[in-house]
This record gives structure tokens, sequence and C-alpha cells, in this order.
């Protein structure tokens, strides 16, 4: 039975999430004002400036700790893959898929398609786009991490998807062939499922399987290889490739490929030198009518007479094929190897067949797994071996690690955010100490200027009211009628000359006169007088005698203004 490790990663991400805005929020909010933080940071005491430094630190501790839960629930969430013990008999494709279609991932943009080999492993990447041809490759041993740039999926993935296909080792399948009725992708799985008790060599709650279709069929029929593999030997395999970061979205084999790409022009045996895991063993498919009728593996032996125990191996097929009814002609025999491969091969297959042998160079690996990535960019998700709940998983790592780097980056982003701006109100207060300390530098000599221009000012208007006051006694003596007697002579306030005297009452006009002149008096080529101030002459009759008057007048000095 599964634990359920998946609703507490639910809660764990949501609970993440919800801390990472609450604390977006609130910083958010401290901030609204940042003339102000600026301000309170460069009056602030050390008390003040503790406490506001504490303020911050609660809402960037609720960050983290949101970015850390959002994290943690990544991991949380991987299911354990069931055993054998568990009688869930999950077959890959027990729920009847549809049938697949050319192009039906047009969206897609690169397929990987990963070997492992003994003491190597080998990834090439095709794209989509142009055909599926070979964009780049990565070499190296097993114990190498592959480049996560290569295999990894990231946001890029969202509108560039990415498929990752894996070569499960051949040791580890067991090929049946399936003549059935033409009828549609369904029924035909549909047909196949019930047949699986018959055709599968292990127990059906232990294994997983897939049906490919073959493009040749017979009249009436179509031909189909299905493919059944253990399902611990499957959950191992994908474990180890977990474990060298590559999450398969897709098991697939190559000799599918490989028996697909050889051309076939008569009937007879093809024989597959290591399509079967070791170099010692080789797949034989069996072509009559057209179609592959029957698929087997035999091994060369490492001593004794080969060709005598190849011989024999080879016999026993050809006499099931002929019980069977397909093999009705002697088969024409080919050795499709490597150089390498069909030296061994040949000699021991020559004695042993005693008939014409014909040796064919295999479709090398990189175009085989062009054919792979072709074949499973065009096929149905549910078709391969990866058990559902192994890609149910890998989708969500996926969907998490985008959330976690999504998280990270804004996080990190934010993070440079409220460093830039610490650091721009630390530049700010810096200028603002220096600034202060000018002024206070500068601020006693300004003191000192404004006394001495205040002091100079006072003697300035001292020097100018003495001149002026001789200037206004020199006019009045000068234009004064002898007729006017002069009693009070006044200089106000520095700017406004007061006249009082007496006339003789028939001398009046002289008052006006004496104004008109003194108003019009000439100091350094310069009016000493305002004309559009001061207040004109006044006369009255005495009040002991109407013989005499007395009269007053003001005038103002023109000065210009001191700033």
């Amino acid at each position: 039975m599964k634990a359920q490790p998946q609703s507490n990663a639910g809660w764990k991400r949501w609970l993440g999430i919800a801390l990472i805005i609450v604390a977006l929020a609130g910083l958010g909010y401290l901030l609204r004002d940042p003339a102000q933080v600026i301000a309170a940071a460069r009056k602030g005491s050390d008390a003040e400036l503790g406490k506001m430094v504490g303020t911050f630190a609660i809402p960037i501790v609720l960050l983290f700790a949101g970015i850390s839960l959002a994290l943690k629930s990544r991991g949380a969430g991987k299911p354990m893959p069931e055993t054998s013990a568990a009688p869930t008999a999950n077959l890959t494709t027990s729920a009847p898929a549809p049938k697949p279609k050319a192009g039906r991932r047009a969206a897609l943009s690169f397929c990987n398609v990963l070997h492992t080999g003994a003491d190597r492993r080998e990834v090439w990447q095709f794209d989509a786009h142009r055909n599926f041809t070979l964009n780049r490759g990565h070499t190296g041993p097993e114990s190498e991490q592959l480049p996560a740039g290569l295999v990894q999926k990231t946001w890029g993935s969202l509108w560039q998807p990415k498929l990752n296909v894996a070569w499960l080792p051949a040791e580890s399948v067991f090929l049946r062939v399936v003549n059935l009725p033409q009828s549609s992708f369904e029924e035909t799985l549909s047909m196949v499922e019930l047949q699986l008790e018959k055709l599968s060599p292990i127990p059906v709650t232990q294994m997983v399987w897939s049906a490919h279709p073959m493009p040749q069929s017979a009249e009436g029929l179509q031909t189909l290889i299905v493919v059944f593999a253990e399902r611990k030997a499957v959950e191992e395999f994908l474990g180890k490739l977990e474990g060298q970061g590559y999450l398969a979205d897709r098991l697939e084999m190559s000799v599918l490929d490989q028996l697909q790409s050889t051309p076939v022009t008569e009937d007879g045996a093809w024989i597959y030198p290591g399509a079967w895991g070791g170099h010692n063993t080789a797949l034989v498919a069996w072509w009559y009518g057209g179609i592959v009728q029957n698929l087997n593996f035999i091994t060369l032996p490492t001593a004794g007479d080969r060709a005598a125990g190849l011989k024999e191996q080879l016999s026993q097929m050809v006499w099931a094929g002929e019980l069977e009814g397909w093999l009705t002609a002697p088969p024409a025999w080919h050795l499709v190897a490597h150089e390498a491969d069909a030296r061994e091969w040949e000699s021991p297959l020559r004695e042993g067949l005693d008939a014409p042998l014909t040796i064919a160079a295999p479709t090398n690996p990189a175009q085989l797994a062009a054919l792979t990535a072709r074949r499973a960019a065009q096929s149905d998700a549910g078709t391969n071996l990866l058990p559902p709940e192994f890609a149910t998983r890998y989708r969500q790592q996926f969907v998490d690690r985008l959330w976690g780097r999504g998280l990270l980056g804004v996080g990190a982003v934010y993070m440079v955010g409220v460093a830039g701006f610490f650091s721009a109100l630390s530049v700010q207060s810096f200028r603002a100490s220096g600034v202060e300390k000018q002024v206070k530098g500068l601020s006693r000599e300004y003191t000192n200027t404004i006394q001495l221009k205040a002091r100079y000012q006072v003697l300035k208007d001292r020097q100018e009211l003495k001149f002026a006051a001789l200037d206004c006694w020199k006019a009045t003596a000068e234009l004064m009628p002898e007729s006017l007697g002069l009693e009070t002579f006044s200089l106000v306030d520095g700017r406004r000359l007061s006249l009082n005297g007496t006339a003789p009452a028939s001398q009046v006009t002289d008052i006006y006169d004496f104004y008109d002149a003194m108003r019009k008096v000439v100091v350094n080529e310069q009016l000493l007088f305002d004309q559009e101030k001061g207040s004109p002459p006044t006369s009255r009759a005495g009040q002991t005698t109407g013989s005499t008057a007395t009269w007053n007048f003001v005038l103002e000095l023109k000065r210009a203004e001191v700033r």
C-alpha cells in the first residue's frame, strides 16, 4: 500500500506561498514611504535604528521560511515505488489509448534519447523543428552526472517542450509478435490485454507492457510487437536514471527501430548480434509474407563446437515455424552486424547453416536514436513502458522545481532591491552628513559675515545721514527767502525733513516758492528729495494777530534702498 506524503507536500507548499505573500506585503507596507524611512534612518538614535532593523527582520524571516517550505515540499511529495507485493496490475497501456497520429506533438521542440551502456552513457538531442536532426550530443562515463542544461527541464521548456526518452536495456525485456484483425488502436489494445496472461512470461501483476504496431501488415491482419518488462527491473532502471539527473518521459526499445530500418526484400531470417544485450546474444527476426512472423534470440557458445550450437538453436526455430505454418520455404539468412561482431559471428553461422549468408551493416546509434525520437514524438504518451505514477511524479517535480526557482528568483530580485534601497539610503545619509558638517563649518563664518555687513550698513547710514543733514541745512539756508522765519529744522528717521516757521500774512506765496525750490535741489547730479513723497506746505494765521502766519511742510530724502 502506498504512503500518503502528497497531501503533506501540498499544504507545505501552499503554506510557504502564503508566507511569501505575507512577507512581501509586509515589506511593501514598511517601504511605502521611502523618504520617511530615509529621514528616520538619518535622524534616529541607536535605539530607534535597532527597532527599525528588527521591524524589517520579521518579514525577511517570513520570506525565507516560506521559500524553505516551498522548496522542501518538492521532495516530500515523491511516492514510493510499488513493489510486486502490491497486486495492482498497472499496465502501461492497460487503459485504452488513442491511435498514434503523425504530428501529434507538433509543439515539441527537442527530444533527448539516452543510451546506457556497460561503461558509458550517450545522450543525443534532436531538433523536432528540423526533422529531428541532431542538435548536440554527450558521451561520458556512467559515474559522471549528465549535463543539466541538456537533460533538465526549465522555464524554457514551457514554450519549447522537451521530451526525454531512455532506451531500456534489452536484457530486461521480452518481445512477442501478435497478428490481430485490423481494427482501431483502442480495440487492438483491448484484444492484446485479453491475451496478456497467455503472451507474457511474467506474472501480470509484476510487469509493464506496451504494444508497437508494425507498418507492414498482411491482408486483413495487423502486426504488433508486444513488449514486456519486469516492473521491478523498470523501477530499478528509473531509480538509476534519477540518480544521474535524468527524468525519463518515455521508455523505448532501440531494437524496434532497428527492425523497421532494415530493408527486407525477401523471406528469411535477420540476425542482429548485440541487439539483445551482450555480444554473445543475437535477436533473430523471421520475415515471411512481407511481415515479421516471430522474434527469438540465440546465444553464441563461448566454448566447444560453436557452429553446432548455433545450428541446433536455429533448427529448432525453423521446425517451430513450420509447425505454426508461417515458414513455407527455406529461409534466406542475413547477418546485420558491425564489423567486429560480423567477424565473430560470420564463421560459426556459415559453418553451422551451410547456406549463403548475406552481411549488412546496421543503422548507427545516432541514426537509430533519431528514429526513436521521431517515433516517440508521434506516439501517444501512454504507449510506452514508463509506469504512470512515475510520469505523474516527474511532472509534479517539474512544476515544483519551477515554483521553487520562480520563488527564489522573486526573492533574490526583491532582496537585491531591498539591498539597493538600503545602499542608496546609506549613500544619501553619508552625503547628507557631509553637507551638514559643511554647513556647520560655514555657519560661524556666515554669522560673522552677517554681523560685519550689518555694522557696515550702520556706518554707511550714519555717513549718508551726516552729509544728508548738511545738504538739507545748506539748501535751506540758501533757498529760504528773507521774509520767512525758521523755527524748527528736524530730520526724522534719517529720511523726513520737517521745516516749521513763521511768515508775514502778506508773504504766504513765498512759502510755496520756498517749497518748490527745495524739491528741486540737486546734489551730485541727483535730486535731493523725492518728488512723489512728502507733505505740501500748510499755513494758518496767528492766534494773537492776523499779520503773521505759521507754516510747515515735510520733504523726504531720496535714498536708495539698502539690501
